[in-house]
């Protein structure tokens, strides 16, 4: 039977739309594939970036990680140099953690606060702290070490960074948010911020809107949180409930655009299947960032982790 099981899996890991996705820890190269070489040689003059990618479930386990194109744009700075530095991109994949309580979370008629045990968040902002000791035992400089990450990963960013200021050099926020699309869903745009968190309050419950309010109360009460943060207001997420970026100190918030353009380029999917490269237009706002339109910023990225590295 295991050895069935193992000849399915084989099958599908050889059907390009499971070859492109990336379910394990580890150093990426320039063509969002893993680097052959793991090792960090010369790691006083490597800066690396340890990506944190979203999360297909709040709170509960998941076997999902990324996609490739999901890092497309970050795979894309591998290689580059900053002051004689070479950039290097490091896939942390966390989502298989759940948080301790995530039977109850987001059951409103279960939950009874207060939230027991550890989050999944913070054990994400945990695994990264491990990960980050791991580097700077190697050798890399503590400010040369920056955490970004897209969705729930950006918002862990903010969380880890506001917690412990002195760890790295700094993070990169990308679309942060993590429960759900509240944008959307409760119609931020026409009833406004305060009415519509009301109204996720009592659709999923103390639960989630507590929580959501506890983590950025965390993270507002920073006295400097150097972050590059990239936000969409057409983002059908967080995408007009960002504003609170902007009222802490060191945040540099970005905001991407107010349609489906970047610098005037329309933004596209990009992939490759069978060796044919694929185009299609964008569709979810919320993935802008993984977009070839978003290379646009890379420039803007480069920018930020010099001023951070010096």
């Amino acid at each position: 039977m295991k050895k069935l099981f193992f000849i399915f899996i084989s099958i599908l890991l050889a059907i390009p739309v499971y070859a492109d996705k990336l379910l394990k820890d580890g150093f990426l190269d320039n063509k969002m594939n893993y680097a052959v070489n793991q090792n960090i040689d010369d790691p006083k003059n490597k800066i690396v970036l340890i990506y944190n990618h979203g999360q297909a479930t709040h709170d509960a386990p998941s076997k999902n990680c990324v996609w490739k194109n999901g890092i497309r744009n970050f795979s894309s700075l591998v290689g580059e140099e900053i002051n004689k530095k070479k950039i290097m991109v490091y896939l942390l994949c966390t989502n298989s953690l759940a948080g301790d309580d995530y039977k109850r979370l987001w059951n409103k008629k279960k939950f009874k606060a207060p939230y027991k045990g550890i989050t999944k968040l913070d054990k994400r902002v945990n695994s990264n702290l491990k990960l980050i000791d791991s580097f700077l035992e190697k050798g890399v400089p503590k400010n040369q070490i920056i955490i970004t990450g897209h969705s729930c990963g950006g918002w862990l960013t903010m969380m880890l960074i506001a917690k412990y200021p002195d760890k790295v050099g700094g993070g990169i926020s990308l679309m942060q948010a993590c429960y759900g699309k509240l944008s959307k869903n409760f119609k931020v745009k026409k009833i406004g911020t305060e009415k519509a968190l009301e109204k996720f309050r009592k659709k999923d419950g103390i639960g989630p809107a507590d929580l959501r309010i506890k983590q950025i109360s965390e993270i507002k009460k920073s006295k400097n949180l150097p972050v590059l943060v990239f936000t969409h207001p057409k983002d059908h997420y967080d995408g007009l409930l960002s504003d609170w970026v902007e009222e802490i100190p060191g945040v540099k918030r970005v905001i991407i655009s107010q349609d489906r353009k970047i610098n005037g380029k329309r933004c596209n999917r990009v992939g490759v299947n069978d060796g044919q490269e694929w185009k299609e237009p964008l569709e979810q706002y919320h993935r802008i960032d993984m977009n070839d339109c978003f290379q646009h910023y890379n420039s803007t990225i480069l920018k930020f982790i010099e001023s951070r590295i010096k």
